[in-house]
């Protein structure tokens, strides 16, 4: 199944858009009632499972704003490339600003849903901004 690449477009601002929300149910609502989202190799599946892990960066994270650098489509997928910026406010977090760039490799069943996300991003910098905070 070849998708759109202008509809592909719009559902990565939309994407983007549910991101920055503070509402992790608008997230999952992207995915297939089974779709999977990996991040970093930790997968999450099913929708439920999906709306905990934007909870868990949106609570860590209230200011967080994903912004969208690039989306590439090929064929039945893309690769979508992300920069996150946000401080860490949460109850017990270090309150360390973080700005971290990623992708996420995505993959479409036939409803146009994210059928899988394999997302990734540099774990050790972001460990290392959650302590000291971002440097440029």
């Amino acid at each position: 199944m070849t998708i759109d690449p202008a509809h592909l477009r719009d559902l990565a601002k939309r994407y983007t858009a549910a991101w920055c929300s503070q509402v992790p149910e608008g997230v999952a609502a992207f995915f297939a009632p089974n779709g999977l989202l990996s991040v970093n190799g930790v997968p999450a599946v099913g929708r439920s499972a999906i709306t905990e892990v934007a909870r868990g960066f949106m609570t860590a994270f209230p200011d967080m704003i994903l912004t969208m650098e690039d989306l590439v489509v090929s064929g039945d997928g893309a690769t979508y490339h992300w920069t996150f910026d946000g401080t860490n406010t949460r109850p017990g977090g270090t309150g360390k600003w973080v700005r971290i760039g990623g992708y996420e490799e995505w993959t479409f069943g036939a409803d146009g849903l994210i059928s899988e996300s394999q997302g990734h991003f540099d774990e050790a910098d972001y460990q290392r901004q959650l302590k000291y905070g971002f440097e440029e």
